[in-house]
This record gives C-alpha cells, sequence and structure tokens, in this order.
C-alpha cells in the first residue's frame, strides 16, 4: 500500500507508566539510583512497570472508517491520546496525514473558566483555524450545537450534555481529515445524537474516522475495520463481525470459562454470522417497503404474563417536531405524525405487542400525481429498525392529490418488543415510483422516543412468539 493511501500508520507503538507505591519512592528513584552508581553499587528500581500499550501496529488507509473496541484498561484512549499528540510514546512511532479532530474526554480541550464562545474560538484555533475561519463559521458552529444563551456562560455551568454539544459542533466545522471519536456519543439526547450520526456519514464518504465504543452494534454499523485491544496488544485486526466476535466470546469466556470443545451448530450458529451493518448500508432514498401479508401478525403468548412483571416494554412518546431538520423541494408538507392507539386515540405511552397506528398528515402545495408516504424507525445510532411506505399498496391505483389538498397515510401493525434505548421515527413524502421519484420533504426525527423498560435483551427487535416449548427427549 502506497504512503499516500495511509492516513494513519501505527508502527511498533509501546507506552510504559512507572507506578509507585507510595510517594516517597518516586523521590527515592530521582536521588537513589544516582547515590547507588557513585558509590560502585548495582542499579536498583523503585516503581513498577505498567504496560498501557506494548508493540501495537496497524494502517488505517485514507477515508476508512476503523473501530476500536476492548475492555476498560485494555488501552483505547491511551491510543487515542498519543494519535492526537496528546501524549508521547515510549517506544516506535505513529504518523498521521491531515488535520485531526478529536472528540476525547468529555470536556477535554475546553477551560471551564471560559464562555462558550472563548471555547469555541480557543478550541478551534487550537484545530488551525485562522480568525477569520472561526468568525465565518461560528454562527454553523453555534447552530449546530443548539445551546441558545449558554453560548455566552462559562462551560462550567453546563450539563454534560451541552458540552459535547458544544466540542462536536466544533470538530464538525474545522475541514478535518481525521475525526477520533472516543465514546462521547454516548452523552446527549436522541436528537443530537442523531444530528451527530447524520454528519459522520457524511463525513464518512471523503475522510477518516477512528472510533472507540464500547458499543459492538455501533462498531458493526458503521465500521469497515475494526481493532479489539486487549491489555495492551492488538488481539485481533479485520472485519468488524468477526473481531467482535471474538471479543464477544473472549468476554463470555472470562465469565463463564472457555467454550467446550464442540462447535455450535445449525440456527444459533447460522443466526451467530448476520452481517449487521447490511441493514445501515442499504438504506435507500426513500423508506423501502415490505411486501404486505394478509395474516394477523401473532400475539405474542408470554405477553400477558410479561406485561404483569418488570419485562413490559414500556415506551415513552413525545411530542411531535415540525422543526425538525428536514430536506425536499417542499411541494407537499408533512404537517403533523401521531401515533394513536386502534380506536383512533392519540397515545403519549405504548406498551410493545400492542395494536398501534402511524399517522402522517400532510398538505400539498401543488398537484402530486402519485403519492409516497413512507416512514424510518431508527436506533440512537441511526440504524434502520423498520421501514415502510404506501408505494406497494397503492401502486396499481394512485391516489393523486390536488393543490392545497390534505390528506394523510395510516399505518395500523403490532408495535414489535423493542431493546431499552432511544429511538426516533423519520417520516417523508415523494412522488413517483420506488426507482424513480421526486423528495417533497423528508423530515429527520420527526417523532422521538424512549423504551424504558424491555424483555427483549439482544437484538434489534422482539418477535411474538406463537409457541416456545421445553422438552426431554
Amino acid at each position: 500500500m502506497s504512503s499516500d493511501e495511509i492516513a494513519i500508520r501505527v508502527q511498533n507503538l509501546s507506552k510504559h507508566y512507572q507506578i509507585y507505591d507510595a510517594p516517597r519512592d518516586r523521590l527515592k528513584q530521582f536521588i537513589m539510583p544516582r547515590l547507588r552508581q557513585w558509590a560502585g553499587k548495582g542499579h536498583r528500581q523503585y516503581f513498577r512497570e505498567f504496560h498501557a500499550l506494548e508493540n501495537v501496529s496497524f494502517e488505517i488507509k485514507r477515508g476508512e472508517t476503523v473501530g476500536i473496541i476492548g475492555r476498560n484498561g485494555s488501552g483505547k484512549s491511551t491510543l487515542l491520546q498519543i494519535i492526537c499528540g496528546t501524549l508521547t510514546p515510549t517506544h516506535g512511532s505513529i504518523e498521521t496525514k491531515g488535520r485531526i479532530a478529536a472528540l476525547l474526554e468529555l470536556g477535554s480541550g475546553f477551560n471551564p473558566e471560559f464562555t462558550g464562545r472563548e471555547n469555541v474560538y480557543m478550541n478551534a484555533s487550537v484545530l488551525g483555524l485562522t480568525q477569520k475561519e472561526i468568525d465565518d463559521r461560528f454562527d454553523d458552529i453555534v447552530a449546530f450545537a443548539d445551546i441558545g444563551d449558554f453560548i455566552e456562560q462559562p462551560t462550567k455551568t453546563y450539563s454534560s450534555g451541552m458540552v459535547v454539544r458544544l466540542a462536536f459542533a466544533v470538530i464538525a466545522h474545522v475541514d478535518a481529515d481525521i475525526l477520533v471519536i472516543d465514546e462521547a456519543l454516548s452523552v446527549g439526547d436522541v436528537f443530537f445524537v442523531q444530528k451527530c450520526m447524520r454528519f459522520l456519514r457524511e463525513f464518512m464518504d471523503h475522510g477518516t474516522v477512528l472510533f472507540v465504543s464500547h458499543d459492538t452494534g455501533a462498531v458493526l454499523n458503521l465500521c469497515e475495520k475494526a481493532v479489539w485491544l486487549h491489555e495492551g496488544h492488538v488481539a485481533a485486526l479485520g472485519n468488524p463481525k468477526t473481531v467482535t466476535e471474538r471479543y464477544l466470546e473472549k468476554l463470555y469466556e472470562e465469565q463463564q470459562g472457555p467454550k467446550a470443545d464442540k462447535k455450535a451448530t445449525g440456527p444459533m450458529q447460522a443466526g451467530a454470522d448476520t452481517d449487521l451493518r447490511d441493514a445501515a448500508d442499504k438504506e435507500s432514498d426513500f423508506p423501502d417497503t415490505k411486501i404486505p401479508t394478509a395474516r394477523k401478525p401473532l400475539r405474542d403468548m408470554r405477553l400477558d404474563f410479561i406485561n404483569q412483571t418488570n419485562y413490559r416494554n414500556d415506551i415513552e412518546l413525545f411530542e411531535f417536531s415540525p422543526e425538525a431538520q428536514s430536506f425536499g423541494i417542499g411541494g407537499v408538507e408533512i404537517t403533523d405524525v401521531q401515533l394513536l392507539d386502534p380506536m383512533g386515540n392519540r397515545l403519549s405511552w405504548i406498551v410493545g405487542g400492542e395494536d398501534v397506528q402511524l399517522v402522517i398528515r400532510c398538505r400539498s402545495r401543488q398537484v402530486v400525481q402519485r403519492p409516497i408516504v413512507g416512514f424510518t424507525v431508527k436506533d440512537r445510532l441511526g440504524q434502520p429498525i423498520f421501514v415502510d411506505n404506501t408505494y406497494l399498496t397503492y401502486a396499481d391505483q394512485s391516489i393523486p392529490v390536488a393543490e392545497n389538498d390534505v390528506f394523510q397515510a395510516t399505518f395500523a401493525f403490532t408495535m414489535p418488543l423493542i431493546p431499552t434505548g432511544d429511538y426516533t421515527i423519520s417520516v417523508a413524502i415523494a412522488d413517483g415510483t420506488q426507482q424513480a421519484h421526486v423528495q417533497h420533504q423528508w423530515l429527520h426525527d420527526a417523532l422521538a422516543f424512549k423504551v424504558h423498560a424491555s424483555s427483549v435483551c439482544m437484538g434489534l427487535i422482539g418477535l411474538p412468539m406463537e409457541r416456545i416449548e421445553l422438552k426431554k427427549l
């Protein structure tokens, strides 16, 4: 691989720390070796050496997105700090090409006594922007952070989420070639995280991203390559699916011992081989359409029991956000998005597994011959959980709308069982066909909901089970 294709090259990198059992040992280490040398005696150490990183080597190409995973203390943050230049390696070398913008420890790079405005200017200048460039971009940075009048207040008065908002807004506007992000997006509300994920996905088209996370799902969703650090060494490097599987296997081994020699077979093994990144890669310009089925969805036979326990899938709904970020030519406006019960009552709380209706109301500003209304439910990383639209249902009998018509699309379905976390619903209205259409409005994060409790421990959603049986043969 030519050097021009490399964004980051790490070669035989090591970082060692001296650990002292008592403060006096630090003084002894400074004085005694000189005295012992003067007296002709052998050398003696008064410290223990801790190897945070040991002989780490890898290369990252330009435009690649690489995830770094590993347990606490494995050396992830140390590695990032060396790459960003805030730490010096003990041995080895590192080469980077291009401007690096980093979001490491919460609030790092900010002076808590400075106002948000002052910190923006200080941080952006450290990242290489001139005074004029910061002046030109300041309004965009403030708009991205969306912290209002707090921009004029000292950052020591900020919440952790506001600090992340401002820090990410700065690195999003410095024209970086390499972005380094260390778990920072675990803080913040779902709307801001979605905004950050949209920026990251656009940045990935041309820039290099180094992403540290304990969330293997995030690494599978975002990254083309993964590095697993274990006790300061590179335990695995390569395809995210393979690396994360080995990482999780190691975690289970440490908790419950090594696996049996007999290899897993059948559906369990086949399910483990599914590449979760496909769902994120297949998002198109308009939500995909599922083939409708005439059969009513199954009701989970455990639901009545689950709903009497703390595993009940409690889902809190938030208000429709008409001012959410959107795009499109504007021939139709989405005026309201609601979740209703089967009787048409507006919901503020849902229980997973129950029947609901998603209603998307629109107002046309021009004639639309073949309207297509759709939605996408996404997790906090922007990964589509499930999507649908009206195209197939009305492919043979389009319903044109005239100028100033008010119309709505209703999707009646059983709310899936969803893991705990934050989610958003993006909605869209287009004119045309699934393959060729004009996008009138795509409204990001029009509706948000928070899952407080769930019986789903793994996977994207839980499927209703008609029958579960366990018996001895």
